[in-house]
This record gives C-alpha cells, structure tokens and sequence, in this order.
C-alpha cells in the first residue's frame, strides 16, 4: 500500500480543487515533473499524453514517468483511442445520433480561427483535464518543425467516431451559479453539456487519439521500462509499464 499520493497538473485552480479536497496536488508540466528520479512506486497518468502535439514530446512524456519511478515500480498509461469500436462492441463514448452524420469541420490554426457552425456536440464523459493552447502536430513524414501558415486541424464532433488522428474538440468554459470547489472563469465543460448551453467562449482542445499499438510501441522503445501489459478498456489504449 503506497504510504504517499500526490498530483500534479498544469492547472493551478484544478491543483487547488484538490487541496480543497484535502488531497496533495501541485502545478508542474508532465516533460519536468520536480521529484527525485527513482523516487516512486508507482504513476498514473490518464489523459493526458494524448495532449502532445509531437511523436517526440509524447515519447518524452512516458520517459519522464519512467524517470521517477524506482526498479521495480509501475506506471499506468490511458490514453483516448482512434478506434471507438474494438472487437464488435461500441465504446460508451459514441452516442447514436439519428439522422444525423459524423462530420469533422476544420479550423485555420495559423491564421485565426474561423467561425463554428451552430453545431452543439453532446458531452464527452471520457476525460475532464484542462489543456493550454491549439497545438499542431508536426510530425508528418518530411515535416520540419515549423508553424504551416494554412495548416488546419479538423473539430471532432463529441461523441462520434474520429476520422483524423489529429484534431481540436471543443469545450465550454463554464459559468453559471459557481459550486463548491470550483471556479467559474477556469473551469471547463464539454460542448454541448447542459452547464454549456447558455455560456459562451469555445475553446478547442487539441488530441492526438492513437492508433491500436502505437502507445505500445512507444513504450517498449525505452530500453528502462518493460510493458507488463497492454489493453483496450472503453476508448482508451492502456499500458502497464514495470521499471527495470
């Protein structure tokens, strides 16, 4: 049984929410996390490489687990997978819509935003983290790492399959009559949530789902870590990582 927990996340006012819950949490970025190298039995982390713009800056997230783990210890990886449908059977993350199809429309992320359609995706239950800024990923065959002017990203539609790897969701900052623990200027909703229905700004929250096998794939490419395990659960890719 571990003896200490303790989170960490790039949102002050979700590290505070934690504090409020008598829980220890702090702000830091996932590439350099502030604890002693080979001090930890065990990590989690559960949305949030997805977040990464880059094959290399994901790679340097899972090094960055590995590092603070000692010999011997753990680390659980979930990220959101490409693949909504696993095995015949449908991730409760898809919604059945009636007459009504998957469409991705595509924001101009090098030259200011284009208006959103009156499109109002339905929630997504499947992560709550905060992420700062549009981020593209560059990591295309033969790309150098630079800003395309009119390179684009699709918008994921919540709730639906996903036809690109790489892609914006909305989200709703959310307002309204502040509850307990939270705080209406920062803390987010799905698009399409009742909590977002009245409210305003849009923020478009990039991901990179991953492929079956990728995250897998990146983890054995480590030569310090041994993959335990690897598994579908719920539109999620997930390894269990063991440090040698």
């Amino acid at each position: 049984q571990l003896s200490d927990k303790v989170g960490c996340d790039r949102s002050k006012n979700l590290a505070d929410i934690c504090g409020e819950k008598n829980f220890q949490a702090f702000v830091c970025d996932a590439l350099s996390v502030p604890i002693r190298s080979g001090s930890c039995d065990a990590c989690i982390s559960i949305a949030v490489i997805h977040h990464f713009s880059t094959a290399e800056r994901r790679l340097a997230a899972i090094c960055e687990l590995a590092r603070l783990l000692r010999p011997g210890g753990t680390a659980l990886i979930y990220v959101w997978a490409m693949e909504q449908e696993y095995k015949n059977q449908k991730s409760k993350y898809l919604k059945e819509k009636n007459d009504s199809k998957d469409k991705e429309e595509e924001i101009n992320i090098g030259g200011g935003q284009r208006p959103l359609s009156d499109q109002m995706p339905d929630s997504s239950s499947q992560d709550s983290a905060c992420s700062d800024g549009l981020l593209n990923d560059l990591n295309d065959e033969g790309c150098a790492a630079k800003l395309v002017a009119d390179s684009r990203l699709p918008v994921h539609t919540n709730r639906t399959s996903f036809h690109s790897q790489d892609l914006l969701v909305p989200w709703h900052l959310k307002g309204g009559t502040k509850k307990k623990g939270e705080s209406i200027d920062t803390v987010l909703c799905p698009a399409g949530s009742k909590e977002s229905q009245e409210l305003s700004p849009v923020f478009h929250r990039y991901y990179h789902v991953f492929c079956e096998g990728e995250l897998e794939a990146a983890c054995r490419s480590l030569d310090c870590v041994r993959v335990q395990k690897s598994y579908y659960d719920q539109g999620n890719w997930c390894v269990v990582l063991e440090k040698l």
